[in-house]
């Protein structure tokens, strides 16, 4: 597998400097990204970055993973308007610790030839007094130099940046002097902000060691209507399942727009180009179908969790949206089921009311309070026209009694008409 063709075909190459290509044809060469710990999780916007060291070490090549410990502790000022808060070095610790996690599932750490390394710059930088910093590395890169970098220039005419965030990019470009010093790694890669940053670090090298270092950058994602990739109304979607269920993960795919599917599916999938235009085909022939879709939601959220979260995520849909039953239902683990009923209006009823009750009509209207249905009458009549079901079982007799079965022996599922849902707790 040639590296630079298979980026080529999927549409991941943003800027490549000249001779990249034929720098890695001449045998195994080892490449990194960076990824600075400003977050508990990785987000599906920093996953195009993981895809290139997954092809990378595909093709044969050794990847590299460096964890930004300390130039986390700055703050990347790359497509920011404002200056990042600062974090705790105890949270960054902590940080670091679970993306180690996350990266190690995508890479391969125990390949005979070209196994992924994990490394953290701190453990260069903690060792290196401000003196020796400024004398070796800050007088090879000028200031006209660094104020010529396009989003130094971006945050300067939106207010200004702070010698701190200045530093940051002298950092990025010691990086990578030091891992081409004791790694041989001559390339770095990632989304195209960083390629100021990137090309910062091959002026560096080749002024302080007069050596030739190559840079490559895969698009920043949009949508097709322009924003931005990677993030909902609730917030951005990450890998950890704490943070973004499995459901959720899921749903974010299966719903991703038929003009974006195509470039997702190449960006995000490992699928070949071969299959990848067979499923376009015939996404195209039936697409009420979202075969696309459900084509990549099923693989990555396979890598990134697990066959049995995507299975729980199907049948969790269909709960909602197919053709779910009641055992189905049943299935459904507790942190599952609070994840598919997110948002669906929710009311509180003591174990003991739900035991005095009379019959279904009275469940649906007093003992929940009105919130279901203000009135009797409304209940039944709804009722008897075929339109509520309780936990997935259609309800035809408005004087049936109430001997509801809980699920997680707390909760019960009302449906009233094809879209409304109401979830029940039962407490105390």
């Amino acid at each position: 597998m040639n590296f630079i063709e298979e980026l080529k075909w999927r549409g991941m190459i943003h800027d490549m400097m000249p001779g990249t290509e034929e720098a890695l044809q001449k045998g195994i060469a080892a490449g990194y990204i960076g990824f600075d710990p400003t977050a508990p999780s990785l987000t599906i916007g920093n996953f195009a970055p993981v895809m290139l060291l997954l092809h990378f070490q595909r093709a044969g090549h050794k990847p590299i993973a460096l964890i930004g410990g300390a130039t986390g502790m700055i703050g990347d000022p790359s497509g920011k308007d404002t200056e990042r808060k600062l974090l705790d070095p105890e949270i960054l610790k902590n940080n670091e610790e679970i993306i180690k996690k996350q990266l190690s599932k995508f890479l391969d750490f125990n390949s005979r030839s070209n196994s992924a390394e994990i490394l953290n710059n701190y453990d260069w930088f903690k060792s290196i007094n401000t003196l020796t910093f400024l004398r070796d590395t800050g007088k090879y890169l000028t200031v006209s130099y660094l104020l010529s970098k396009g989003f130094i220039k971006d945050r300067l005419k939106k207010g200004d940046i702070s010698f701190t965030e200045f530093n940051y990019i002298l950092m990025q470009a010691y990086d990578f002097l030091w891992l081409l010093e004791e790694k041989n790694c001559i390339l770095q890669m990632g989304g195209s902000d960083q390629w100021g940053n990137i090309t910062a670090g091959t002026e560096l090298i080749r002024k302080k060691l007069r050596k030739i270092a190559f840079g490559l950058t895969c698009p920043l994602l949009t949508r097709a209507d322009g924003t931005k990739f990677g993030k909902t109304e609730e917030g951005n979607i990450w890998l950890d399942p704490k943070m973004t269920s499995p459901y959720k993960f899921y749903q974010f795919w299966l719903n991703c727009s038929d003009e974006d599917a195509g470039k997702l599916i190449r960006y995000f999938t490992l699928l070949p180009k071969e299959k990848i235009i067979e499923l376009e085909k015939q996404h195209a022939e039936a697409p009420h179908q979202r075969i696309l879709q459900k084509a990549l939601a099923k693989d990555i959220t396979i890598r990134v969790h697990s066959e049995e979260d995507l299975n729980n995520a199907i049948k969790a849909s269909e709960i909602l949206f197919g053709t779910g039953t009641t055992d189905t239902l049943k299935t459904l683990k507790e942190d599952m089921l609070l994840s598919v009923l997110e948002g669906v209006p929710r009311v509180e009823i003591n174990r003991s009311d739900l035991k005095n009750v009379a019959n279904i009509i009275d469940f649906l209207s007093v003992t929940t309070k009105g919130v279901i249905f203000s009135s009797k009458g409304e209940a039944k009549r709804m009722i008897q026209g075929g339109g509520v079901s309780i936990n997935k079982t259609k309800i035809s007799d408005p004087g049936q009694a109430a001997a509801l079965e809980l699920l997680q022996d707390k909760y019960i599922l009302v449906q009233k008409g094809k879209k409304s849902y109401y979830l029940v707790k039962v407490v105390k």
